[in-house]
This record gives C-alpha cells, structure tokens and sequence, in this order.
C-alpha cells in the first residue's frame, strides 16, 4: 500500500513508520522541517518537506495514495496570541480539503478520548470538532478517528514539582481511575486500522493501562528512589494559577484546567468505559517508569 502519514518522526508516528516499512508498504512522511529528511529517509520512507498549513502541497502528497494517517501537531501552549480552536479548524478543514481533492478513500484520524464531546472536555474540543469536519466527507471515505487516553509522556509535566514539592498535585488523581496509553501501543493500533479494510465512520479506543493517580506516583516514585510519592487533589484555581504562572496562555490554561476536571469528574472517560478496548497495550507504566527515571535523574 502507499500510505502518508502526518506528524513527522514524532512519538507515535515513528514507530507507525517503521512498523510500515517493515511490513513492505510506500510510505511517505510529511514533515515541516527540513532537516528530518535524511532520517525519515534512514527509516525507508519518502520524506515530503512542507506545511500542513498548505492545501495544495498535501493534495499533492495524498494524491494516489492508499491511506492517510492525519493528526493535528502540538500547538505553542505559552503563546498568547493562539486561538486553540481555530488552529485546529484551520487543519482539520485542511485535512478535509486535501482527502476530497486527492481521491483518498481510507483515512485514519487521531483524536483523543473525550473527542464525543462537544462541551465540558477544555481543550480536546478542538479534537471533537475536527471529527466532525471530517466525518462530513463523502460516506464512501472510511474514517477511523483514534481516540488514545492520557498519555503517560505527559507524566514528564511534573518532573519539576516531584524535585521541588516531592509530591504531584493536580485537580485530577488520587483516587481517580486514570486510563494511561503509550504511544507505541497508538502506533500499533493505528497501523492495523491503515491495513485493515474499512467503511463507513467509526472511533476506536486505546488504553495501555488502568491505574489510579496514587498507583501512578507509586510506581514512579519507586523508579526514582521516592517510595513515598504522593498524587494529591488541589483546587481548580490553583492549577490555573501555576499554569499561568509558568507562562501558560490563561486561555489554554483554563482549558487544561477544565479537561483534568472533566477526568476527575468521570465526564471525559464516560464513552471510553461505554466502548472500552478488547485489551489493553504491551507497554505499561512500570516501562515508562525507566525512561522517566533517566530523564529525572539527568
């Protein structure tokens, strides 16, 4: 098969990538930075150097391609003049506009758990609304949006707090049930929806594991020699004031607040429960657990 995949060599679409070329098919790695084309090239894929901002080059690209792997990169979170939604719109009409005008019949989408919602889910919603572009291409388009959970990566945002306070404090944790996801347990997923015959629109899950925020700051305290490491529950307006604190856009800053309440409250998780994965991935926390260890011991 040829297949594009979006997001350069990022942490789930290199390991799509070389999973890809592995099995024998074309791929072709769209990447906005120039220099990452003799590694894209490294890994036995075609690199393609251009914006995602621009409608034509990615008409270009998708043109006579099989599948289409597309996610909206990470946006400047301490840039004050971003408008989250609308860069999301801007790429997911993007997206739509180059999978109509290039004939591409599969499309595989990553989106987030709390994409269902149209409401109460902060700053995902940008994620929600780009599965509805999309959905509104032709029906003969086979759409899967992904929706992984919280990524254990995102764990590395309290590396300063663990060093300075000894404990992780958020207004989400503790007792609360956190479903984790690696994003090589993404990858995996997300190249058997590209090889995978399919029709129609439908959202597909992924977790790599189950844990409670305290379960979380019991393992990686063990992997750094803090056995005691707490996860403790702080008010809204806390959380809010040390994000703008170290720099946070107030208005992005709100949405984090909003979308770890929505986990706290069970609302962001509520579709996943409904439409749990059969099983969970290979990689689990106590995995990640090394990896964060080397960093924090750095």
């Amino acid at each position: 098969m040829k297949i594009i995949i979006t997001g350069s060599l990022g942490h789930i679409s290199k390991p799509l990538t070389e999973e890809l070329v592995q099995k024998g098919h074309a791929v072709t790695v769209i990447s906005s930075k120039s220099e990452k084309e003799k590694e894209i090239e490294e890994l036995g894929a075609t690199a393609a150097i251009g914006s995602l901002e621009d409608v034509d080059f990615l008409i270009k690209i998708f043109n006579g391609a099989d599948a289409v792997y597309s996610m909206v990169p990470p946006a400047n979170y301490l840039d004050h003049n971003l408008d989250l939604l609308a860069y999301y719109h801007n790429l997911g009409n993007n997206y739509a506009q180059a999978i109509s005008h290039s004939g591409v019949k599969r499309l595989v989408n990553l989106s987030t758990f709390g994409g269902d919602l149209e409401k109460g889910n902060g700053i995902l919603r940008g994620a929600h609304d780009v599965e509805e572009i999309l959905n509104k291409l032709p029906e003969d388009i086979a759409i899967t949006h992904v929706r992984p959970t919280s990524f254990f990566y995102n764990l590395y945002a309290y590396t300063n707090m663990i060093k300075e306070a000894g404990l992780i404090a958020a207004n989400y944790g503790a007792d609360d049930v956190i479903p984790w996801v690696s994003p090589f347990d993404i990858a995996v997923v997300v190249a058997e929806e590209l090889l995978v015959p399919s029709t129609g629109r439908k959202a597909r899950y992924i977790a790599s594991e189950e844990l409670t925020g305290s379960e979380t700051a019991a393992i990686l305290g063990a992997a750094i020699g803090k056995p005691d490491l707490k996860w403790i529950i702080v008010p809204d307006e806390q959380v809010q004031s040390s994000l703008e604190g170290i720099g946070m856009n107030p208005e992005i800053a709100a949405g984090m607040v909003e979308m770890y309440g929505s986990l706290h409250s069970g609302l962001l998780a509520e579709d996943y429960y409904r439409n749990k994965p059969a099983a969970t991935g290979n990689v689990k926390l106590t995995d990640f657990a090394k990896e964060f260890a080397a960093a924090f011991n750095k």
